[in-house]
């Protein structure tokens, strides 16, 4: 049978295949995609969807148990967690279909199953019917990537539960371990804490949400305790043995190990990329620690292969996998894109209360050298956090004392994850604060907060 000739073949169909397949398709590309299990990939199957849903589900929950601060009455206030979990499945369903329509209506073809790449512009497609034969120019790498299991620490999907486990539990736990405070990590303990569950967390690194500047860190781990949760913080998960119906975790910090017995633990120490079983090793592909190595255009040195997304290494987010499909899609119709900047690009986290940050830390800043301007504006200040009973949380911005580059924006508190696009924008367009400060900020609105930690980091905040 004749090899179906494409333009551009994208392999794997999550936020940076699927992106790329529709962009090549409306700059007039012949492009097929190609799936080995659900449109979407992990994210709107696996991840940043179905945890979404979840989380609101707990974050309801929380404010029905604060009905009587806004004058309100709740009684018998309960959950049903396999409601939350068919809520959180059939959202995820819905958008997972959505791409499948998305692929039709911009006339790409999709091919389910598992591709490897055999040579240069060629991919063998393994689908229920058989071997399909495709080729194409270009060829793009989207394949994302999995769970990183340790030694010892496997999960079973009985006592100790991967991020999938967690999102589909067969019971609620009462006694929880996490090991990890990514965003990963952190989520599911703020989703399982509020429900009721005894959290505790426990952070190889010093301080918890570690890749956040150390200020918003520590501020988020305040609210943590408060909340009920045991944090532990330059702390390593040895061993697990399990029992019946429990697991004895064996916890090494400051030179000594404990023990402690949780009925739950759920593993989120971070991804391996999904390289093997591709054929790149044979095409002169480089990887390093299970990640593709590209350049700044998602190139791996072999010609007419890309690679973009959790595959292509950090951050390992969706959106900046999303824009690099855009990119290379671009690029290979013959335009030419601006490059994807890392340190530009949103990281946010939806636990309670949410963390949200882009740019530089104020300790990376000062590593690189910058002579910097620090502004910060407490919730307890803005007239709408108050109203909302949200008076926890804080605004935290960066500048180049120099020049007036807005270097970083740091957040914790409620809705930050919506508030943070506006210095993403800032940073794109190389706002300087004197644009900031000339910029007329809605009242009451918490995006105010944003103004005023700017006004702050030149000693002009009004309102604290």
């Amino acid at each position: 049978m004749a090899a179906k000739s494409f333009d551009m073949i994208v392999i794997g169909a999550g936020p940076g295949g699927y992106v790329a397949a529709i962009r090549g398709a409306q700059l007039g590309l012949n492009v097929a995609i190609v799936e080995r299990e659900h449109m979407g990939g992990i994210c709107l199957n696996w991840g940043c969807i179905p945890t979404k849903a979840m989380l609101r589900s707990s974050e309801v929950f929380h404010l029905m148990h604060r009905a009587k601060e806004f004058g309100l009455k709740a009684d018998g206030i309960g959950y049903d967690l396999d409601a939350v979990v068919k809520r959180s499945r059939g959202v995820a369903s819905q958008l997972s279909g959505g791409i499948s329509h998305l692929m039709k209506k911009n006339k790409v073809t999709t091919f389910m199953g598992e591709a490897t790449v055999p040579a240069k512009g060629k991919v063998s497609v393994t689908t229920e019917k058989g071997v399909e034969e495709l080729t194409a120019k270009h060829i793009v790498l989207a394949t994302g990537a999995r769970a990183r299991e340790l030694p010892g620490l496997e999960a079973d999907g009985d006592l100790v539960w991967t991020y999938k486990h967690a999102l589909t539990p067969k019971r609620m736990p009462k006694k929880l371990l996490v090991i990890g405070s990514g965003a990963i990590g952190i989520e599911f303990a703020s989703f399982y804490n509020t429900l009721g569950a005894d959290t505790t967390v426990v952070e190889v690194m010093d301080r918890v949400l570690p890749v956040e500047d150390a200020e918003i860190s520590a501020f988020a781990k305040k609210q943590f305790v408060k909340q009920g949760m045991k944090i532990m913080e330059k702390a390593m998960v040895k061993q697990l043995d399990r029992g019946k119906g429990r697991v004895t975790a064996h916890i090494e910090t400051g030179g000594k190990t404990e023990t402690q017995e949780f009925d739950t633990v759920i593993s989120a120490v971070g991804i391996v990329g999904n390289v093997e079983g591709l054929g790149l090793e044979a095409l002169g592909v480089k990887i390093d620690r299970t990640h593709v190595t590209v350049d700044e255009y998602c190139r791996t040195g072999v010609e007419g292969l890309y690679a973009i997304g959790d595959i292509a290494g950090a951050p390992w987010l969706a959106h900046k996998a999303s824009h690099e499909g855009v990119m290379v899609a671009e690029m290979i119709a013959g335009q030419k894109p601006h490059a994807v900047r890392p340190e530009s690009i949103a990281g946010c986290t939806y636990c309670h209360p949410q963390v949200a940050s882009v740019g530089y830390t104020e300790a990376k800043a000062k590593e690189l050298g910058y002579d910097v301007k620090v502004g910060r504006f407490p919730f307890i200040g803005n007239g709408k956090a108050i109203a909302l009973g949200e008076p926890e949380g804080m605004v935290k911005t960066v500048f180049d004392a120099k020049t007036g580059e807005l270097l970083g924006a740091h957040m914790v508190g409620a809705e930050v994850t919506e508030l943070i696009q506006g210095y993403v924008v800032g940073r794109q367009l190389e706002t300087t604060e004197e644009d900031l400060m000339q910029t007329v900020f809605p009242h009451p609105t918490l995006s105010e907060m944003m103004h005023e930690s700017v006004l702050d980091a030149y000693g002009r905040a009004i309102h604290f």
